[in-house]
């Protein structure tokens, strides 16, 4: 056996997944298909175990196991513009997100500091804001739903008579 075979085994180890993980990734094309011993041991070269941590590394990025793939193929120009649109499109996805979870923050922090408010100044007899607004919104849609399924009716009745 040639000193740089690796057993999947080894490969999984040494990229820090199981070794089912290495079979999908092989089935998936993600790695190139492993020569066989004559038992039918695959064996793998280094270049799969720095693959695999690729795919993983990858994987933690956001891109899916299709993106990854893409990434994976070919080196030429065509393939180059491809990986440069899928990072632009991973990088404002990542933005919006992140503006979403800003504006979630900020929306918690005026909750925080509503809770905090009300607390110094009503103590024991303190009804929490948050929840009040809440149940207030949920009210009020439940209401003009309500109200909106009655004025339904009503112009019902009226067109029926």
């Amino acid at each position: 056996m040639d000193s740089e075979a690796l057993h999947i085994g080894e490969v999984a180890s040494r990229s820090g997944v199981s070794v089912d993980t290495v079979r999908y990734y092989e089935r998936r094309k993600l790695l190139p298909f492993a020569q066989r011993t004559e038992g039918g041991f695959r064996l793998f070269t280094l270049e799969a175990v720095e693959r695999v941590r690729f795919i993983k590394q990858a994987q933690d990025l956001g891109l899916s196991l299709d993106e990854i793939g893409g990434l994976l193929a070919s080196g030429n120009v065509r393939e180059c513009e491809r990986v440069r649109d899928l990072l632009r499109a991973k990088l404002s996805e990542l933005d919006e997100r992140m503006r979403s979870m800003r504006d979630f923050r900020r929306t918690l922090s005026n909750h925080l500091a509503a809770c905090e408010r009300t607390l110094k100044e009503q103590g024991e007899t303190a009804r929490c804001p948050v929840i009040v607004t809440i149940s207030n919104t949920r009210k009020g849609t439940k209401e003009g739903a309500k109200k909106g399924s009655r004025e339904g009716e009503r112009k019902g009745a009226r067109k029926g008579k």
